[in-house]
């Protein structure tokens, strides 16, 4: 049985996938708010891509570009109402290199 080489991040993973982004039609959209809620605020450790982020308002958001599709954030925020979360258009989106 192989074992994985532990030097391996997930970073560096990731990095080999792509994605082609659809300007102007981001397929996660973050509810406008104030103060995040603690579903939002988790989407910023939660999301394997890495991206949440706060900006200098302390108001989370998004930068779908490196989005796995994974539905972390959908199992998260979508429920509250805090996104709203639609798979990206046919062709758009992650394009896995390895599968």
């Amino acid at each position: 049985m192989a074992t994985a080489d532990p030097a391996v991040r997930v970073e560096d993973k990731l990095f080999q996938n792509r994605y082609l982004v659809d300007a102007g039609r981001c397929h996660i959209k973050v509810r406008p708010h104030t103060t995040p809620t603690p579903a939002l605020k988790a989407l910023l450790t939660a999301c394997p891509a890495r991206c949440y982020e706060l900006n200098a308002n302390g108001q989370v958001e998004i930068a779908a570009d490196g989005c796995v599709e994974c539905g972390t954030c959908r199992i998260i925020g979508e429920p509250s109402g805090d996104i709203e979360w639609n798979y990206p258009r046919g062709g758009y989106g992650v394009l896995f290199k390895f599968g």
